[in-house]
């Protein structure tokens, strides 16, 4: 998968927020996405141990979501653990993981925040400015706005308000299960991010695409063969 060229990642605190502030603008919040034309959905995750990040990425058929391409990669995270700006720690692997996806993914979906962030940049929102696809971003908690709790059946939604913008939907992908936040990373309207979320949910309150990443990420952690994850 393509991914552009990225600023240095040789950043004090000071910096990142600064470029936050200059990269938020140049999010695009559209066009909806046609999901009758996904043909392959991405997802991405990271685990951690010590300073090093273990990323992979896992691409699924859509819309019946087997898994037919899987990938890792391993960096040293050298930038801080610091609120707000966990993407500048976790951006190299994920990258080095991205560019060695072959398939043609037509959107990415991030266990993280899009729009949905103080600076309105979280991971799948900065990242998503460098790819040439859609990204969503996916998050399991909230980290800023407020909310009404959605109704109880999968598919149900609310908005997350953010000083008195919408900024995400909080996403009901299982009866009764604790739900999901959902926002635009880039290149996709909100609604549409919603739908492709929900429809990447089987059994499970998170999207396949993130369950399949995180496990990956975990294997390899562990050192154990991510080729046996595939279907």
């Amino acid at each position: 998968m393509k991914v552009s060229e990225l600023h240095t990642p040789l950043l004090s605190p000071g910096e990142a927020r600064r470029l936050q502030g200059e990269f938020a603008p140049r999010v695009v919040e559209g066009p909806p996405l046609d999901l009758s034309r996904v043909r392959y959905v991405a997802g991405a995750d990271v685990s951690t141990q010590g300073d090093v990040g273990y990323a992979t990425v896992v691409v699924l058929s859509f819309p019946d979501l087997s898994v037919v391409e899987v990938r890792g990669y391993e960096a040293r995270l050298t930038f801080p653990y610091v609120p707000g700006l966990l993407a500048f720690r976790e951006i190299p692997p994920v990258v080095g993981a991205l560019r060695e996806v072959r398939s043609e993914v037509d959107a990415v979906i991030f266990d993280a925040h899009g729009r949905a962030h103080p600076r309105g940049l979280g991971l799948a929102s900065h990242l998503g400015l460098f790819l040439d696809v859609p990204s969503v971003g996916c998050a399991k908690s909230r980290l800023v706005g407020e909310h009404e709790e959605p109704g109880p059946e999968k598919g149900d939604t609310a908005d997350l308000v953010y000083r008195k913008k919408v900024v995400g939907k909080v996403v009901r992908t299982r009866p009764r299960v604790s739900p999901v936040y959902v926002s635009v990373g880039n290149r996709i309207d909100l609604a549409s991010s919603v739908d492709l979320v929900v429809g990447c949910c089987t059994r499970y309150r998170l999207p396949e695409t993130t369950r399949q990443a995180h496990n990956a990420a975990n294997r390899l952690r562990r050192g154990e063969d991510l080729d046996a994850l595939l279907g």
